[in-house]
């Protein structure tokens, strides 16, 4: 019971929000707030300051942070070493992806090398998926940011230009190419915060001193395929997601586009380990290093 505790404080004094702490551990609001509300009441301490929307560690939580920060990650060592002990005939993986494009075709090969290592993939924005690295939820990500870490093992997985994509009877969809300055009267089906596609489309945007003409958040790919299929706008999203469908019209942007990359990441010192190492190996083929397939950047 101690351990659940401290997890769910662990969890809550990282992110800030025992909503968003919940969606992370699988658990319900009620229960993080009772798990944390006995572990005061049993030791006499006050470990968040509760006023807002945000809480505030208070300075027994932020003595305790570090503690539990340490339980926590030996915890996941020991889960980890459980998992990954075998001789690649038993075991499991656990993957953090941004789309299915990249990690499927990886999934596929490794799994008709290592037809018996259970695999999961736990889907989210490029944010979350390396958060969840971090949080050791799962042991390898792929994501479109670049993150310059010393904890971190990056490869470069891909390149994609970002493109504008239509419905077939929008007015755009008879030229044969577009500025950013054509999407001033449109309006622009956005990613959620933290999105790369977002990142870099509003980048694109400020850079041409461009204002769409209004805006509508849609948190997955599949929502906004959806929504240009409907007419309801026109959204940027990298070539290699762009899905095949007839009412669908892809566009790309004169003078060059921005790029999206997208990188597979684990921990550093987890690199080694035989299913991470196996998987790692899937993106980078012996004697393959050829431009456009997997390049080790460190």
């Amino acid at each position: 019971m101690l351990i659940a505790q401290l997890k769910s404080f662990f969890m809550v004094a990282r992110i800030g929000s025992v909503t968003q702490a919940a969606k992370r551990l699988g658990l319900s609001q009620p229960t993080i707030t009772a798990q944390i509300r006995a572990l005061e009441e049993a030791y006499g301490v006050e470990l968040f300051h509760r006023g807002g929307r945000r809480l505030a560690l208070s300075d027994a939580g932020l003595a305790l942070l570090p503690r539990v920060e340490a339980l926590v990650q030996q915890e996941t060592e020991i889960d980890f070493f459980l998992r990954h002990s075998g001789d690649l005939r038993t075991g499991s993986l656990r993957i953090g992806a941004t789309a299915p494009y990249y990690v499927l075709d990886l999934i596929r090969r490794f799994s008709a090398r290592y037809p018996a290592i259970d695999v999961t993939v736990e889907m989210g924005n490029s944010q979350e998926v390396l958060n969840a690295l971090q949080e050791y939820r799962v042991d390898v990500a792929m994501s479109s940011q670049c993150v310059d870490d010393p904890r971190l093992s990056r490869l470069l997985l891909g390149v994609d230009p970002l493109v504008l994509v239509v419905h077939r009877t929008h007015p755009l969809a008879g030229q044969a190419e577009v500025t950013p300055a054509m999407l001033a009267g449109c309006r622009l089906l956005m990613r959620e915060a933290g999105s790369t596609t977002r990142i870099a489309t509003e980048q694109m945007l400020a850079q041409a001193n461009i204002s769409p003409g209004s805006q509508m958040e849609i948190g997955s790919r599949e929502s906004i395929r959806e929504a240009v299929i409907r007419n309801l706008g026109v959204s940027v999203i990298a070539l290699h997601e762009v899905p095949s469908h007839p009412d669908l019209h892809v566009l790309r942007f004169t003078g060059g586009a921005p790029q999206l990359h997208e990188y597979l990441y684990c921990l550093r010192e987890r690199r080694d380990a035989r299913l991470i190492d196996a998987f790692v190996a899937m993106a980078v083929p012996a004697g393959q290093q050829t431009p456009g397939r997997a390049t080790a950047v460190q």
